[in-house]
């Protein structure tokens, strides 16, 4: 298929309706620094900086359904404590989401936290209880199940064994589906897949279909047969099984189609079953065939391993993985993108830098002092005050060049890695967002008067001043400011 009805398959993802029903996980990320051992025992002292919450297992494919524009009603179970407040909460703040998260007292919120320094794990703790829901909340969660079924296109059942999905639930929610004429798709847990029987898609990775068949599955031919042998077994009408850095395989009938893994780099690996589940549920909900929405939910889930931590794709960045002919303005990206950048690359270990500007009519001066702050980088992100900005800052007649002209002469800059715009007249939040290593100003200021010097030198990155060249400084003054 070509990108240009790839993109229009993207676009499609925004009329889906999904429901999901699974375990809801609160993902905690502790990240820091570490400079000795302790002398209490031979374990790094982790020195906190910050601290991120998002919502994980069942939870993270809410977050990529809403990423990709779809509208999601969520069911699931939470425990009487403060995690399970807090994921609520992160549940409910998200747009486009119908939460129904019901509270079992006595029960602990499943909460897993990953301490990180310097782009390596160092620990992970988790805090759960992974028993069946009690029977009355299961008997409720059925029939509120039953009632959204109805505003829905596809169910996605994700099971991480934490008891939401035990005993007979699967069963009733795929018969209640059935009933009311719509698709399921699993997003399995375990060896005993019988309890998923009547499903029309699963995605097992490659130890879930073993597990699940009892087949040997290193050769393609053995894949194949296991795959078959789980279709056949439980009725289920098609196995999309994901094999890491092979791609995917999807079993659909008697067709057979191959995936080649999209990945460029792999950053984490966490949080991609959900990306695909979550896509190829999105897909069969906005009418795509299924190998469209099986391919769609590979460059997905290539997109979210190349990110930090449990990650989603958004309809944005799959459209402009499509536009590969865009060349140098695939630079150009959202605040939010270029956060999600700038974290990778220092989890690779490489400097960030920093510089800002408006950037009208580039000359010289700009062109060195950008070159000069790649210099003391490994990775330089730009940010480009926009139209109103500059109109604020410099009066009506400026800029002499829109914002989008702006953005594009630096992106054609080898010395730029990325590009974002910024509205405020306060920097500060788009410094703290893309939390640089190296902060770039010109000559023309003092360290200490740089916005976001503080924050800066707090989290142990340095702020520099470009200084021109006698010639070209003559030269940047001759020209209108």
């Amino acid at each position: 298929m070509a990108a240009a009805d790839l993109s229009e398959a993207v676009r499609a993802l925004r009329r889906a309706s999904v429901l999901v029903v699974g375990d809801a996980m609160l993902d905690r990320t502790v990240y820091g620094t570490v400079t000795r051992i302790s002398p209490e025992a031979p374990v790094p002292v982790l020195s906190v900086e910050r601290e991120v919450a998002t919502p994980g297992g069942a939870g993270n494919v809410v977050r990529n359904l809403t990423a990709f524009g779809a509208s999601v009603a969520f069911l699931s179970v939470v425990g009487d404590d403060q995690a399970g407040s807090d994921l609520t909460g992160l549940i409910g703040g998200q747009p486009g989401v119908e939460p129904w998260l019901l509270v079992q007292g006595g029960r602990a919120t499943t909460t897993k936290t990953r301490f990180i320094a310097a782009g390596q794990h160092l620990l992970r703790a988790d805090h759960e209880v992974a028993r069946a829901i009690h029977p009355r909340l299961a008997d409720r969660l059925v029939r509120i199940a039953q009632d959204t079924i109805a505003a829905t296109k596809v169910i996605i059942l994700s099971d991480y064994g934490k008891g939401v999905l035990a005993g007979d639930v699967p069963q009733r929610l795929i018969a209640a589906a059935r009933a009311a004429g719509r698709r399921v798709v699993v997003d399995p847990h375990g060896a005993d897949h019988s309890i998923y029987a009547g499903a029309d898609l699963i995605t097992p990775n490659r130890a879930e279909l073993r597990a699940a068949t009892g087949m040997e599955i290193e050769s393609e031919a053995g894949l194949l047969a296991a795959a078959r042998a789980l279709s056949g077994r439980f009725s289920i009408g098609a196995v999309l099984v994901t094999r890491g850095r092979e791609g995917m395989t999807l079993l659909d009938g008697d067709q057979v189609h191959h995936f080649h893994a999209e990945a460029m780099e792999v950053a984490d690996v966490a949080g991609a079953g959900d990306t695909v589940a979550a896509m190829v549920a999105a897909g069969m909900a906005a009418g795509l065939p299924l190998p469209v929405a099986a391919r769609l939910s590979n460059m997905a889930a290539g997109l979210v391993v190349g990110k930090v931590g449990t990650a989603v794709a958004r309809d944005a960045d799959i459209l402009e993985s499509l536009g590969a002919e865009r060349g140098t303005l695939r630079k150009i990206v959202t605040r939010l993108r270029a956060a999600e950048q700038a974290e990778r690359w220092r989890r690779q270990g490489w400097r960030v830098g920093f510089a800002d500007g408006s950037f009208d009519l580039l000359n010289p001066g700009h062109r060195h002092m950008l070159e000069q702050a790649r210099r003391w980088c490994d990775r330089l992100v730009v940010g480009v005050r926009s139209d109103e900005a500059v109109r604020r800052l410099k009066g009506p007649m400026r800029p002499v060049q829109a914002e989008a002209v702006r953005a594009a002469a630096l992106a054609s800059l080898p010395c730029v890695d990325l590009v974002t715009s910024f509205e405020e007249d306060d920097l500060l939040p788009l410094v703290e967002a893309i939390r640089p290593d190296v902060l770039v100003k010109g000559s023309d200021h003092r360290i200490e008067e740089v916005v976001g010097n503080a924050v800066v030198q707090a989290w142990g990155g340095i702020v520099r001043l470009a200084v021109l060249p006698p010639e070209v400084e003559a030269l940047v003054a001759s020209l209108p400011d």
